[in-house]
């Protein structure tokens, strides 16, 4: 029986995140301070009293998110996960976890992420969409037939949870997929107010960027293995964790495989780290016999 320690990925944010460890806790005040320091400006106060619209900026977002789910998990008394895994951004929390990154190496790579996201969404406009009620299967072979029908880049890039998967690619190709798939019985087809194709060939030249940061960062041997995003299974040979780290910009997002195979490797308590209780409810919707509980 092992108890899983999970980390949210962009889109938990919200202002005031963090502002109660800063001001309870003297340890947690230090980190943020570091990160601060790190950053280059005042990252906690857009966190503390920034309006949605900033804190929806890739470039905060993501190392905010960092920020928070990393200080939560070091408020938490002898915290020793079994197993670790994290949606996306949160791999690299996870990664601080299961102490195969340094705190200050991994915040320095989450901004060099979020950075290069954010100018490879500038570069070329792209959407992503929630779709909703079919199987993944039928969600990935629609993509396939649009994208090759039409020269445009359109992939399932999220498998969240059953029913639930979300699509990214060029503004024209994403349309014609919500419409495809809409036809083939989806339930609702959602466009999502993000700024760019995020886990699709289009974040190419942030992974080149991204790629580049991780081969001078150095990774440790981790104290538990983390479940990857992109192979969906343990990993913990650091030269692979690096691979599949690079890889996960332009490759899906696994979450429901990733959570199938933790719970076959035996967890039974899925613990979420971080803003918000997305990925409780996720792994709800995955398998309901599992116990879920979150610290923010």
């Amino acid at each position: 029986m092992k108890h899983a320690f999970v980390f949210p990925g962009q889109g938990a944010q919200f202002s005031g995140m963090g502002k109660d460890h800063y001001q309870n806790n003297a340890f947690a005040k230090k980190l943020f301070e570091q990160g601060n320091e790190i950053l280059g400006f005042r990252i906690s106060d857009v966190m503390f009293s920034g309006t949605d619209e900033e804190l929806k900026q890739t470039n905060i977002t993501q190392p905010a998110i960092f920020l928070h789910s990393v200080i939560a998990f070091k408020s938490i008394e002898a915290a020793k996960p079994d197993m670790v895994a994290g949606h996306s951004l949160g791999e690299f929390s996870a990664l601080v976890a299961n102490g195969t990154l340094r705190f200050e190496d991994g915040l320095r790579l989450v901004s060099i992420r979020a950075k290069a996201m954010q100018k490879a969404c500038e570069e070329s406009p792209s959407s992503m969409a929630a779709i909703l009620g079919l199987p993944d299967e039928k969600v990935e072979s629609i993509c396939k037939e649009i994208a090759d029908a039409n020269d445009e880049v359109v992939v399932a890039a999220n498998f969240n949870c059953p029913g639930q998967v979300v699509i990214s690619g060029s503004v024209k190709g994403v349309e014609l997929a919500c419409e495809a798939l809409k036809a083939v019985g989806a339930k609702r087809a959602l466009l999502l107010p993000v700024g760019g194709a995020f886990h699709s060939t289009l974040m190419e030249p942030a992974k080149n960027e991204l790629e580049k940061a991780i081969e001078t960062t150095h990774f440790n041997s981790p104290s538990a293995a983390v479940y990857q995003n992109v192979v969906a299974k343990a990993v913990i040979d650091k030269d692979e964790i690096k691979q599949n780290l690079i890889e996960q910009l332009t490759g899906a997002v696994r979450w429901t495989q990733c959570v199938q195979a933790m719970i076959r490797n035996g967890a039974y308590k899925f613990t979420e780290v971080g803003p918000g209780k997305v990925l409780q409810g996720l792994i709800q919707k995955i398998n309901k016999e599992m116990q879920t509980d979150g610290v923010s």
